[in-house]
């Protein structure tokens, strides 16, 4: 992806794009996909980065929803079993098959979740990734090393998809770039442009890089903007009421060793009647999540000190090394858009996790709700209205059938996988230039070539999009990103031609959002 040559498109006059997508997070990626895929013209525009907020603060499973079936969203689990499959087909370097194991501690659990489980695997068809089964204690135990003993009477092992949200994010950009999208990072929408019949026919945005303005002319204009989409229905019509009510969801990093073992655990039942996970991502253990409603929207959410509370609570009562808050590597905050609740029904793991697509008088189309699990069934969903808005006509979704950039069925092994194709490319770098292959931190596998890879061809403009999201050391180890971010810095500013004033800015912007990360 080159941001100078899109913007360069950007600027052609006259030009009229078939569909201008505000948002380049999992849905307004989706629908870029999809709309690419029937042969329309698009252009997508991200304020931040791609994945910046939501969209790479996920529990990182691509997965059915085991606890929407418990609470009968029956045709919400089939979608979403369905493109669990296809995610997995399309991108074998940035997603695996992931073993779960719930640990029964009574008669009624055994029997409730070994019934259930049967009933997931039965919905997936043809795309389950394996059958559910008991296991005995000895085997939890093998399997689970760290889990709690005492009145364990086996365990319930079921199969989901694990994936890296953010890499996926960019590998989905940089398909579309290949389709001929126009992807733009950094770019703002400052107003929707309408007719004289009030009829939206663009958008205007400012490049936050190069501070100019651009007009973006589209037969359908696109708001997938998570939980700032009422900002955009704002600025279609002031008055607009408000249609998303963010929930947040925080995550713990911990050192691997406290659950021990490949398998993931999965605590069915916590107080607040959701479920919790410990997954094992990347040789670190991820722990989460939470379903708090917050009141604003903020692409930096925080975690709240009764969310950490609860997270390590509800974890000590299942492992037998009780984690702490010295032992939290790195902590993580993301809002989920949901649809504001009708009156009387507050709780948000109440309100369905499927998508809704709204056309306003105007013609702007906003998708809200949804998983990332689904985004590419959301894409197609919101592509459909094309005809309706713009009167012309369009063919079937393709989008099922694309593999996403990077595409290999031999993925190589440890964090050079979510490179797929392009690792050998980068480790080429290295042989030609031995000084690329050092590493940016001791602990850690990540070297100089990574760096240059990704302003070179993943559009990574500042320390941060680095060092959060094309490798993921901040959701990892945030001290550790801390100490890399000056290393960084200065290749970056080296190979984008910025002076020692960029170098020092970024990293006091970095270091002030990355201390966010650890907990005091």
């Amino acid at each position: 992806m080159d941001r100078v040559k899109n913007i360069e498109k950007l600027a052609e006059s006259g030009r009229v794009w078939d569909v201008a997508v505000i948002g380049g997070g999992a849905s307004g990626l989706g629908v870029a996909l999809d709309a690419l895929s029937r042969g329309l013209s698009v252009v997508l525009v991200e304020k931040a980065d791609f994945a910046k907020g939501t969209s790479s603060r996920s529990t990182k499973l691509v997965h059915g929803g085991v606890r929407y079936l418990a609470q009968g969203d029956v045709f919400l689990v089939f979608e979403a079993l369905k493109e669990r499959g296809r995610l997995l087909k399309n991108s074998p370097h940035l997603t695996h098959n992931q073993h779960f194991i719930i640990p029964i501690y009574t008669l009624f659990d055994k029997l409730q979740y070994s019934i259930g489980l049967k009933i997931y695997d039965w919905m997936a068809g043809r795309l389950r990734l394996g059958k559910s089964k008991f296991i005995s204690k000895e085997e939890t135990i093998q399997r689970l090393p760290k889990v709690k003993q005492e009145g364990l009477m086996g365990g319930v092992v079921y199969h989901d998809g694990q994936f890296d949200d953010a890499r996926l994010a960019l590998s989905i950009a940089m398909t579309c770039d290949e389709l001929g999208g126009i992807m733009l990072n950094y770019t703002k929408v400052n107003a929707l442009i309408k007719n004289n019949q009030g009829k939206i026919t663009g958008i205007q945005v400012r490049d936050l890089i190069g501070k100019k303005n651009y007009q973006i002319k589209a037969k359908m204009v696109v708001n997938a903007t998570g939980v700032f989409a009422d900002k955009i229905l704002q600025l279609d019509q002031p008055s607009a009421p408000k249609s998303i009510q963010p929930s947040q969801g925080i995550h713990l990093v911990l050192d691997q060793s406290f659950l021990g073992g490949n398998d993931a655990l999965m605590i069915p039942k916590t107080t607040d009647g959701r479920v919790l996970f410990a997954v094992p991502w990347q040789d670190k253990l991820v722990l989460g999540t939470t379903d708090t409603i917050r009141e604003k929207a903020k692409l930096e959410p925080e975690a709240l000190a009764k969310e950490i509370d609860f997270v390590l609570e509800t974890a000590s009562a299942y492992l037998t090394n009780k984690p702490t808050k010295s032992d939290v590597l790195s902590v993580y905050a993301g809002l989920r858009p949901l649809a504001v609740p009708k009156e009387g029904s507050a709780k948000t793991k109440e309100i369905s996790r499927s998508h809704k697509v709204i056309v306003s008088d105007s013609n702007l189309v906003s998708i809200t709700g949804g998983k990332w699990t689904t985004f590419r069934k959301m894409g197609e969903d919101t592509v459909n209205h094309f005809s309706k808005v713009s009167g012309k006509s369009i063919g079937n979704s393709q989008s099922a059938e694309i593999k996403y950039h990077g595409y290999t069925v031999n993925p190589q092994t440890g964090h050079w996988k979510s490179y797929g194709s392009n690792a050998d490319k980068i480790k080429k770098m290295i042989q030609d230039d031995p000084i690329l292959g050092d590493l940016l931190h001791p602990e850690y596998p990540y070297t100089l070539a990574e760096v240059i890879w990704a302003v070179k061809h993943e559009m990574a403009i500042k320390v941060e999009d680095i060092l959060a999201r094309r490798i993921r050391i901040l959701f990892l180890d945030a001290k550790a990103a801390i100490s890399m971010a000056p290393k960084v810095a200065r290749l970056m500013a080296e190979t984008l031609g910025r002076d020692e004033d960029w170098v020092n800015e970024e990293l006091s912007d970095f270091e002030k959002m990355a201390n966010k990360y650890i907990l005091k």
